[in-house]
């Protein structure tokens, strides 16, 4: 079967949730047999989000190949359970600076370079590279229709219906109707209107999906799709639900599947969706409860945690509780307030993070955390806040920081390393403080080696293993055999022992910290290792308070 296309755009306004209406439609075809894929263009002019302020953009997501990428590839490889890559994200900033680079090279022989044909151009080429042996790519079109910085993507994908067929391509549209109150009815204006101006761009779309806060009734979806040239079953209502996992069950019950099925003559198939009833059954019957508390300093955004929470969701899922996630913002925890702030959490989470603002109230978290016997879970700069609490509370070293807080401190429990051997690209790698940030992280999936008869064996069981990392700094191992003789033990590393992974505490209910971030390899039926043992303490100590 020929490789069919999905083009996924939204209208009205923005975050109506184009990522998971794709990711839920995916999840359909995958459901049906079909092998998927799913990308995102960015019309936004960086070259990737990996320098944007979180609480503009929220999560970084890093794929297995080091692409810093946009956060719905999060959502598509939870919901598919495929692995993406550099090639499943592009911005305008990566589109245009390709083309720029291939204007320099003088690769268009000294002619006019122009947004049509030779920006589109390197959209479709982006676009289709994703064929391959895949039965449907779906591509999600970022921000709104009429955004003058999306007008190339929306142009290129128009073309694409006359390159590859009508029969290889299919529009999706995901816009609002809203619920006035005080007229008490749905409003189809904003649609109709979001509609035209799609058109107006030579894009007829050929479904439509109404996000909504209540079920549309055959006569409101009768006249949307009058208005907007549509088949009367092509109108789908995308209703609010309350939980995130529910979305594909829903777009099935509404037919949105079979519909797509029939325009682009797919194998006609049920899909099996017995694994996604089985996980929404263990999500609203839990047999108890834990409370985990994330201190960090981007909680006023939650989007900026997104993989973190969904993977402290599938660890509940996995140990049939209900994780109430506690948000903490570490500027404002002190060492007088930390027990009050604290205070019935069944386990503390210190999540990754950038530069010095918060540290030292993430820092003041661990300690009382370890000294409470409270389960912990330190993640990227979680795990160097943890050996940096160490250094300073346990091995009574007062100066103890990291390099990245303070460049010229003397002692350096957390560094720069200058030098080190790169088992992804088999060679040695080189940096420095005057090195350009993105450059100098290590991005991506590496090895790592598991110790025997340690909390990271018991949560993995095998010896190797691969984890994705986000992340300048390292653990300087000079302080290594100090920590061990006060009980820390260093269970992961990489395979020449150069990079320290994970590290935890013996005689502690639950304490790991890791260098690499595992929330991105989370799945809602296949939960993270570390995070279903750090929900399996967590509930046995909510066992032990009742």
């Amino acid at each position: 079967m020929k490789t069919k296309f999905i083009f996924i755009t939204g209208g009205v306004l923005s975050s109506l949730g184009k990522g998971l209406a794709a990711a839920s439609i995916a999840a359909l075809l995958k459901a049906r047999g079909l092998k998927c894929t799913i990308q995102k263009l960015d019309p936004y002019i960086n070259v990737d989000p990996g320098t944007m302020n979180p609480f503009q953009h929220g999560e970084v997501y890093v794929t297995e190949d080091g692409a810093e990428t946009d956060l719905d590839l999060g959502h598509y490889e939870r919901y598919i359970d495929v692995f993406t890559s550099q090639k499943n994200n592009f911005t305008s900033g990566s589109i245009y600076h390709r083309v720029i680079q291939k204007e320099r090279r003088g690769d268009y022989l000294g002619g006019t370079v122009q947004v049509i044909p030779h920006i589109t151009d390197e959209i479709k080429n982006a676009i289709t590279s994703l064929a391959g042996d895949e039965d449907v790519v779906l591509v999600e079109i970022g921000g709104t229709v009429g955004d003058i910085e999306g007008q190339p993507f929306l142009e290129a994908i128009r073309q694409l219906r006359s390159d590859l067929g009508k029969e290889n391509v299919l529009y999706i549209h995901l816009t609002l109707v809203p619920f006035m109150g005080t007229a008490g009815e749905l409003k189809t204006k904003p649609t109709q209107h979001s509609v035209k101006e799609l058109r107006s761009i030579g894009i007829q779309p050929d479904i439509i999906l109404c996000r909504c806060a209540r079920e549309l009734e055959k006569d409101i979806k009768s006249k949307i799709a009058l208005f907007c040239n549509v088949d009367a079953d092509a109108v789908f209502s995308a209703v609010d639900v309350d939980n995130i996992y529910k979305v594909p069950l829903k777009f099935y019950h509404e037919g949105v599947d079979q519909k797509i099925a029939i325009l682009l003559k797919l194998p006609a198939k049920n899909a099996e969706l017995a694994p996604w009833e089985d996980l929404i059954e263990k999500l609203e019957h839990p047999s108890g409860e834990v409370s985990i508390g994330i201190v960090g300093k981007y909680v006023d955004l939650k989007e900026a945690y997104k993989s973190l929470h969904e993977a402290l969701i599938h660890g509940g899922v996995a140990n049939d509780v209900q994780v109430n996630l506690v948000y903490v913002n570490s500027e404002d925890l002190t060492r007088d307030n930390v027990a009050k702030q604290l205070k019935g959490l069944d386990g503390v989470l210190v999540p990754g993070g950038f530069g010095s603002r918060g540290v030292p109230g993430k820092v003041e978290s661990i300690r009382f955390a370890r000294e409470n016997k409270i389960p912990f879970f330190g993640i990227c700069l979680g795990m160097q806040c943890a050996c940096i609490e160490a250094a300073r509370n346990v091995l009574g070293i007062e100066g103890a920081d990291s390099e990245e807080f303070h460049p010229d401190t003397e002692e350096a429990i957390i560094y720069l390393m200058t030098e080190w051997f790169d088992f992804r690209s088999q060679c040695m790698e080189r940096r420095n403080k005057d090195s350009d940030l993105g450059g100098t992280m290590r991005l991506g999936g590496y090895p790592c080696v598991v110790k025997h008869d340690t909390k990271a064996w018991d949560a993995y069981g095998e010896e190797n293993i691969s984890e994705r990392h986000r992340h300048r700094y390292e653990y300087n191992q000079k302080y290594m055999a100090a920590m061990e003789e006060q009980g820390y033990v260093f269970s992961g590393t990489s395979p020449n022992g150069e990079l320290v992974e994970i590290v935890e505490l013996k005689d502690h209910p639950w304490f790991l910290g890791c260098q690499f971030h595992p929330e991105f390899k989370s799945r809602p039926m296949r939960p993270h290792p570390l995070f279903r043992e750090f929900i399996k303490a967590a509930k046995q100590r909510a066992k032990g308070k009742k």
